[in-house]
């Protein structure tokens, strides 16, 4: 389906100079605020506590989230678990060292105490300790919250740790996973295309991320396992962008004999651009609406995927398309000649002796 069809080539090809030295500069930013600034890692890379709590009406997360603020433990995530009616908190480790595994333990205990008491006491209710016996028997004890009227207006459900060394071991494994992902795209490209295109479009995937890397650092948005989930569903968005580009250039090498390089490459954009509006658009009008509904739950996941959408059209036409056509691709790469590849109804076609 096209809203639109351009007769006429757009010279893309020719401006590729001028927007790729800007891509390298903005390349180079992005290594910088990385290397100078880093990334503000989440407590799930750098370890922390997790809490559960369920309220006895539907949660009101910014009054939750403001009672957790006044108690300035640092960057503190509340949001919606599940129903409306439970909350789930997550709270930094804090002046532990990252070995001292009992103390840092012992620490996110008392944050979590901390933590429901503000809670307890913004729902006009006072803590206290609550024991019963479960089915098996068991006595237990637990943190209670009750107002003057015996009712109580949350519970705290559960309390987990996550240590500094387990956030370590998600930041290997992110790692690892970003790693893998380009191996594949590498991979992929060259066994579908050319060792060329394979090339042009891990540069273009790995320019991407830098620069959606790069804006965390310099703004200092937290980046979290969602942000990293984004940034690995970018690139798979990028390379499908730059996989249809260089479809569409083999496609003109065999039917239009008579064009060079940067023709081709030219004219495989052009016709890609309806395409290009209709898929980019829509996927943005969703991921617009993430950013603007969705909350602080999916701020930085949405802002990430803007990011990477804005730029995975850019890379795809300027910069995989650019240095694909530098090194030199050419018709021999992609389609062997043969009197049975020449379109007789091609105008542009020529002679193949």
């Amino acid at each position: 389906m096209e809203f639109f069809r351009i007769h006429r080539d757009i010279p893309f090809m020719r401006y590729t100079l001028w927007l790729n030295g800007a891509s390298f500069v903005m390349f180079a930013l992005a290594v910088f605020f990385l290397v100078t600034r880093g990334l503000h890692l989440s407590i799930e890379f750098t370890g922390g506590t997790l809490m559960e709590v369920e309220y006895a009406q539907p949660a009101d997360v910014a009054k939750a989230r403001d009672a957790i603020d006044r108690l300035h433990l640092g960057e503190v995530q509340v949001q919606n678990f599940g129903t409306s009616r439970d909350v789930l908190i997550r709270l930094p480790v804090r002046d532990v060292g990252s070995n001292d595994a009992a103390a840092a333990t012992l620490k996110g205990d008392r944050l979590a105490a901390q933590a429901f008491a503000a809670l307890c006491g913004a729902e006009q209710g006072q803590v206290g300790t609550k024991q019963y016996t479960t089915p098996q028997g068991e006595q237990v004890s637990r943190a209670s919250c009750s107002r003057a009227d015996a009712s109580e207006p949350l519970q705290l459900k559960r309390t987990e740790f996550v240590g500094p060394s387990v956030g370590t071991e998600l930041a290997r494994d992110g790692t690892y996973a970003l790693l893998a992902t380009i191996a594949g795209i590498m991979l992929y490209l060259a066994f579908r295309f050319e060792w060329k295109f394979s090339v042009a479009g891990i540069i273009a995937n790995l320019h991407d991320v830098v620069i959606i890397l790069g804006f965390f650092a310099f703004f200092q948005w937290e980046f979290s396992l969602a942000v990293l989930a984004a940034v690995l569903a970018v690139l798979g968005y990028s390379v499908n962008e730059s996989v249809i580009i260089f479809d569409r250039v083999r496609e003109t090498f065999r039917r239009m004999r008579k064009m060079n390089s940067h023709e081709v490459i030219d004219h495989a954009i052009t016709s890609t651009i309806s395409r290009t509006i209709i898929t980019h658009g829509s996927t943005q009008v969703m991921v617009l609406s993430m950013l603007i509904f969705g909350g602080p739950t999916l701020h930085y996941f949405a802002v990430a995927l803007t990011i990477g959408i804005l730029f995975g059209i850019y890379s795809s036409i300027f910069v995989a398309a650019g240095i694909a056509m530098w090194l030199g691709v050419k018709r021999e790469d992609l389609v062997k000649l043969g009197s049975k590849d020449l379109d007789r109804n091609d105008p542009n076609a020529g002679a193949v002796v």
